[in-house]
């Protein structure tokens, strides 16, 4: 199968909708780099990461016509007495939705997806969009990206960032901080979990930043900050066409008076241009919170996420953000924990709220 579809094959015949098996996966990840619309997130490979670590059962849909792929919806399936059972597109991934070479290709996908839903008997389907799906679907308007072109050289960038944001950044050069790009997943998950701890949010397990870093290879690494050879802080990132994504971050206590978070997004983004990216992806916030603000500050604008939902057995929206005050005590309550125990439990929780 080819990523793009001829027009005649698009025209003459219906599309036909598939559940992904290993012998289409090339034919998908070629189409999905092809189109405008796919996302690192829509890629073939978290569907196996999804499965082995989590042990979601995935469906991984796509459409096509005369032999040739032309349009994908990746979900996976989640099921659990603390939070119900969904069908979302796609969990632990900001992004998701239909990719697909015409609204007929979309349309065929999402219809499939809601008799899907319905045979399942979730309480509801849930689609990441990145743009709107037309016909009856319920909104929730909670998310917001923050996308930007960035130039070919250095001096640029740091000029686009706003003034007090470049103070904080050269507050980070002055403590002496230094990047590096080792994957040092160790030192990584150790501050990952204790920054979530803090936020009173359960991490995921580290297998799950081990399996993500064996299936995509190149396209994702770990940037960790050190001061005198101490980390401080790191993230994992993606990269995808010419885009660079940040994507699961952590510190420690000292990052902060040293500025180490700010330090780190630059040091980010100027290895990102190194590579050849053209497009800085800050992922999603919610507004009116920390993260959101931060990503202003870089000179970033917010632009809504559509996100979308066909509901089965729910009789409404459901609202498992942090920011619900039916879990404000449970949150409170995380973060007393030690962070050892953190690690245990947390992945039991993370695994399943997608």
């Amino acid at each position: 199968m080819s990523a793009e579809p001829t027009a005649r094959a698009r025209t003459a015949t219906a599309p036909v909708v598939r559940t992904l098996t290993d012998a289409e996966r090339t034919a998908w990840d070629a189409f999905v780099r092809a189109a405008p619309d796919g996302t690192f997130l829509h890629l073939a490979g978290w569907r196996r990461v999804i499965e082995q670590v989590t042990g979601h059962r995935c469906h991984y849909l796509y459409a096509s016509r005369g032999g040739e792929i032309t349009g994908v919806l990746p979900l996976a399936e989640l099921k659990s007495r603390l939070f119900g059972h969904s069908l979302i597109s796609t969990p632990f991934c900001v992004y998701g939705g239909a990719v697909a070479a015409s609204q007929e290709d979309r349309d065929a996908l999402e219809m499939h997806a809601r008799g899907l839903a319905e045979q399942l008997d979730v309480d509801y389907l849930e689609l990441r969009n990145i743009s709107s799906s037309s016909g009856s679907w319920v909104p929730k308007d909670l998310y917001v990206r923050f996308r930007k072109r960035v130039a070919a050289d250095d001096e640029t960038n740091m000029k686009a960032v706003p003034r007090k944001q470049r103070a904080m950044i050269r507050k980070g050069i002055d403590a002496g901080l230094q990047s590096t790009l080792e994957l040092d997943l160790d030192s990584f998950y150790d501050m990952y979990s204790i920054s979530m701890r803090n936020l009173g949010t359960p991490p995921f397990a580290k297998r799950y930043f081990a399996a993500l870093l064996d299936e995509f290879g190149d396209a994702a690494d770990i940037l960790t900050v050190t001061q005198s050879g101490k980390p401080v802080s790191g993230v994992m990132t993606f990269y995808f066409r010419d885009e660079v994504m940040p994507y699961y971050a952590g510190n420690t206590a000292d990052a902060r008076d040293v500025k180490a978070n700010d330090f780190m997004y630059w040091e980010l983004m100027r290895r990102g241009v190194a590579r050849g990216a053209t497009l800085f992806d800050f992922g999603r916030s919610k507004a009116g919170t920390g993260p959101y603000s931060f990503k202003k500050n870089w000179g970033f604008e917010p632009v809504a996420l559509p996100y979308q939902y066909h509901l089965v057995r729910a009789p409404k929206v459901p609202d498992l953000s942090p920011m619900n005050p039916k879990y404000r005590a449970m949150i409170a309550t995380w973060k007393r924990l030690p962070v050892s125990v953190t690690r245990v439990l947390g992945p039991m929780v993370a695994h399943y709220l997608g």
